[in-house]
């Protein structure tokens, strides 16, 4: 018997990593976290829930979203799927209150610094001697809701594109974009 054919039936060997890493992280399941930033009321609850087919956030009351500053930087629904046996901890982080005010300096500090800590924080566990539970908070992917104004991006958008764009994998979405024309969303996407 050759050597490859051992390799192909049993699954030993350098060309069969990838296959036992797929099988390891099968059997224990993976982290998923998706960080969704954007104003109130451009449909990121909406967005969220049918993108996964299922509630796992639910919707405010626009009524009692303008009553006061939201205190909480940041709101995170931990959600466990199963997809053809393939087990997800899927963690949604939201940011309720940004780019909600007439001063929106700086909002996006919070956000960064959050996304730093769960980095740094990640590094502290992944540096000690029994790392078997760890707590993986890092944000994989980041979508950043854009305001459908038919003209140019805001000085704020594009501020926190550019923080958010050097830490996570960040994917801009232009927001009801069913609202604008398809002139006007080509328009708006050159721009």
């Amino acid at each position: 018997m050759s050597p490859s054919a051992v390799t192909a039936t049993n699954g030993i060997g350098i060309a069969n990593l990838p296959n036992q890493r797929h099988k390891i992280v099968a059997k224990r399941g993976t982290n998923f976290t998706l960080m969704v930033v954007g104003e109130s009321g451009l449909g990121k609850t909406t967005f969220i829930n049918t993108l996964f087919t299922t509630t796992i956030k639910e919707k405010k009351n626009q009524a009692k979203r303008h009553a006061k500053q939201t205190e909480k930087t940041v709101e995170i629904e931990i959600t466990k799927a199963e997809e053809k046996m393939f087990n997800v901890k899927l963690t949604v982080i939201d940011t309720p209150g940004f780019g909600d005010y007439v001063n929106n300096r700086d909002s996006w500090l919070p956000i960064v610094e959050f996304i730093d800590d769960q980095h740094e924080s990640y590094m502290r566990q992944e540096q000690q001697p029994h790392r078997k539970e760890k707590l993986d908070m890092r944000v994989h992917s980041c979508l950043y809701f854009i305001r459908p104004t038919g003209h140019t991006l805001k000085p704020l958008d594009i501020e926190i594109m550019k923080r958010l764009g050097s830490r996570v994998n960040l994917i801009p979405v232009i927001a009801k974009a069913d609202t604008l024309t398809p002139k006007d969303l080509e328009t708006f996407k050159r721009r």
